[in-house]
């Protein structure tokens, strides 16, 4: 049964409130044992509501929860996905101020950028391609509005996938160019090699991320946009994060992307 919608709203409002005021609150997945994933979407699409009426504009969608080690580090075991929102948009190399984020973590990722509307489902990794304008390095900072991380995948989708910011890089490459499957990252913090990974953490590739992310989004009649941004998943594990933090994601074949937080 589906959840009352008072209380799916009364959710997305304390999840933008705790997001506003950079406050945590105890697992919505706790509190609400019989919540399905249906209702946490129905509760991130409130939470986004509420940020579009405060001025800000969808520029994006991302995948979550794609790679094993991210999948064991949180213990949620199938992708989400999120909004990317205006006000989430750093440019590469710019400093972020640590204390407007709650508990971050940092995960390399690469960027799709669209040049042509893409509508699911029945969608394949061709139709994807033929719609990508290029492929960037990227940063996805994520940040938890649920208390000390402690989420089921309710709760990660509910808080828009747990995001919370993201830089993309300088460079931008003709995924027909690129390997993405094969090619490799390195996550340095820094200075310091924290993790590597390759293209193929992503779901097998950060392809089949897009094509599952659009035939998702198709069947619940959510189209993705051309001039979008797509971010396809963690490539290697998540990097929390400490002020005065300097972090470089290199990825083969696409170059670097770099943040620092102060």
């Amino acid at each position: 049964m589906a959840m009352d919608k008072k209380i799916i709203t009364d959710l997305g409002d304390e999840l933008y409130n705790a997001l506003k005021n950079r406050q945590v609150v105890d697992p919505l997945s706790s509190r609400y044992p019989d919540m399905t994933v249906e209702d946490a979407y129905a509760v991130q699409e409130r939470m986004i509501a509420r940020r579009i009426e405060a001025g800000e504009r969808i520029v994006g969608k991302k995948i979550g929860v794609t790679s094993k080690v991210v999948m064991n580090m949180l213990g949620v075991y199938r992708p989400d996905f999120g909004y990317l929102l205006d006000g989430m948009i750093y440019n590469e190399g710019e400093s972020i101020e640590f204390d407007s984020m709650i508990q971050p973590k940092a995960e390399g990722e690469i960027a799709f950028v669209l040049k042509k509307d893409l509508m699911g489902p029945g969608l394949s990794n061709a139709d994807i391609l033929a719609a990508t304008e290029c492929v960037m390095p990227c940063f996805e900072i994520v940040d938890s509005r649920i208390r000390d991380w402690k989420i089921k995948i309710q709760d990660t989708v509910a808080d828009n996938a747990s995001c919370g910011v993201f830089v993309l890089g300088d460079n931008a490459v003709d995924p027909k160019k690129i390997d993405l499957n094969t090619c490799g990252m390195i996550l340095e913090r820094n200075g310091d090699i924290f993790a590597t990974g390759a293209g193929a953490a992503a779901l097998g590739s950060p392809v089949n991320s897009i094509t599952w992310l659009a035939n998702t989004l198709g069947s619940l009649g959510v189209g993705l946009k051309a001039g979008e941004v797509v971010l396809s998943g963690a490539l290697a594990a998540m990097a929390p994060i400490a002020k005065g933090d300097n972090f470089r994601a290199t990825i083969g074949g696409l170059g670097s992307c770099s943040v620092r937080f102060s």
